[in-house]
């Protein structure tokens, strides 16, 4: 474990390290947290009650790509970013390639990109199309700023002073690159005119379809997977105080996720016009994905060994730990839902609304908020201001979790059954009214779970903006135990 950083915690910051724009990107992903939680809540609550759809600009359609994309682009982005930037760092024991003027253009960059496409969804200048992905300009500019990245990124690993590239390092590096193929070929698209924001896209019909959900799977699988295993692979040993259970079953995990993930995209196109053989091979090599997914969160949980008594006093480490459990229940539950038998049942229902949320509020979302307690006391080398205030932050969002997605599970599974019931002359049983008429409590129950989630978020930005207020302790030593 000679790559994790040995380096003490003091007052005052380490010379050759860029932690100035780590710590804009750790202060940008809790901002874009809270506005992504605020927009899933309110849209889950216009759902329940439809009425609150005011106008155009504040429909359900326009919002709903606000909260996904501040959700996943912005807090998800964001929280990457810092981290890989706050670990490639220390792993490598050099600071970041290309000076501060290229990282602080990231992140502005970055966060330009962000405020174009957000604006975009709400004025509805999208591609029209699955995702509601952003104009040509918006693609054209994110081209840029994640080249920049791959290059600190990149240019950081290669002057590293370390022999040996830490596994986390390897994931971050998967991410970012196949990201960038992801997003150029998926928005292949030509421009009427380069004074429109109008473009058409290079694909159509089923080789649209495909090309969409390649993108969209191995977006999940890479952006929000393989980036944020790099996140446990750093910050769960960090925090556990333990080395990593097998770095061994790390590269296997590894390399095992990185070639089949690539190819269970067309999973979410059973029973359409895509080919049977298509269908069959992403289910096949969505199943298979089972095996390396449970090799990483086993190697996660493990990391524990000798350290379990920790979890009773360390929320830090609750919300790590959790997170790598929830990994191990979404990635159980996507190669099941993956199954024809099964997807007949699950697709376009809100069961997949809820393995989707598992996912994210669970596996995604919890993994940051534990690396965004370790960096901040770090970073800022002040003592975390309330270790109560985590443990409230941890509960509110556990019980909003169990909630959102039992309620979307049970609504979910009801939803296909109504539509598949029968009566004895062979006609339909229900109507699709019917089926939504069902789902009402179930959505309350949803949009209240948004409200405890939000305000789990809303105590964690409190805590950090406390922390932050603290006089920096003379000459202090900011330890782990200090910090809890």
């Amino acid at each position: 474990m000679s790559t994790l950083d040995a380096h003490p915690v003091r007052a005052g910051s380490i010379p050759h390290y860029n932690e100035a724009v780590v710590r804009r990107f750790t202060l940008a992903t809790i901002a874009w947290g809270l506005f992504g939680f605020a927009a899933g809540t309110w849209i889950a609550t216009q759902l329940a009650f439809p009425l609150l759809n005011f106008n155009e600009f504040s429909t359900f359609g326009r919002l709903r790509p606000v909260h996904t994309s501040a959700v996943i682009l912005g807090f998800g982005g964001n929280a990457l970013i810092a981290t890989s930037l706050y670990v490639v760092q220390r792993t490598c024991q050099v600071g970041l390639w290309g000076g501060p003027r290229l990282a602080n253009f990231l992140f502005w960059g970055y966060q330009a990109f962000l405020l174009l496409i957000l604006s975009g969804y709400v004025l509805g200048v999208t591609q029209s199309r699955e995702y509601a992905e952003p104009e040509w300009y918006a693609d054209l500019w994110l081209v840029v700023v994640w080249v920049t990245y791959m290059a600190i990124f990149v240019g950081t690993l290669v002057r590293r002073r370390e022999p040996h590239i830490y596994v986390a390092n390897w994931f971050y590096l998967a991410f970012i690159i196949t990201v960038a193929v992801l997003h150029i070929v998926n928005n292949f698209a030509v421009p009427i005119s380069l004074t429109s924001t109008k473009s058409y896209s290079a694909f159509s019909g089923p080789q649209d379809a495909l090309v969409q959900w390649w993108y969209g799977h191995n977006m999940v699988g890479f952006f929000l997977t393989a980036g944020f295993i790099g996140i446990m692979y750093y910050f769960v040993p960090k925090q556990a105080e333990r080395p990593i259970y097998s770095y061994r079953l790390s590269i296997v995990h590894f390399w095992a996720l990185i070639f089949l993930y690539i190819w269970a995209g067309p999973h979410h196109l059973h029973y359409t016009a895509l080919p049977d053989w298509a269908q069959t091979l992403g289910m096949a090599f969505s199943i298979m994905l089972w095996m390396p997914s449970w090799g990483g969160m086993i190697n996660g949980i493990m990391t524990l060994s000798g350290a379990w008594g920790k979890l009773r006093t360390d929320p830090i480490l609750r919300f790590l730990v959790v997170a790598v459990a929830f990994y191990g229940m979404a990635t159980f539950e996507g190669p099941l839902m993956a199954l024809k038998a099964v997807n007949s049942l699950s697709h376009y229902t809100d069961w997949t609304v809820g393995h989707v949320h598992s996912g994210a509020l669970g596996w995604v979302a919890f993994i940051a908020f534990g690396a965004i307690y370790y960096m901040v006391p770090r970073l800022w080398r002040r003592p975390l201001w309330s270790l109560r205030l985590v443990e409230w932050h941890f509960w509110f969002a556990a019980i909003a979790i169990v909630l959102y997605i039992t309620a979307m599970w049970v609504s979910g599974i009801a939803q296909g059954l109504m539509w598949r019931a029968y009566d004895q002359f062979g006609f339909l049983q229900y109507s699709f009214a019917d089926s939504v008429a069902m789902l009402h409590p179930y959505y309350v129950i949803r949009a209240f779970a948004g409200v405890l989630y939000l305000t789990g978020g809303i105590l964690m930005a409190v805590n950090v903006a406390m922390t932050l207020r603290q006089p920096i302790p003379t000459g202090a030593r900011i330890t782990a135990a200090a910090t809890a």
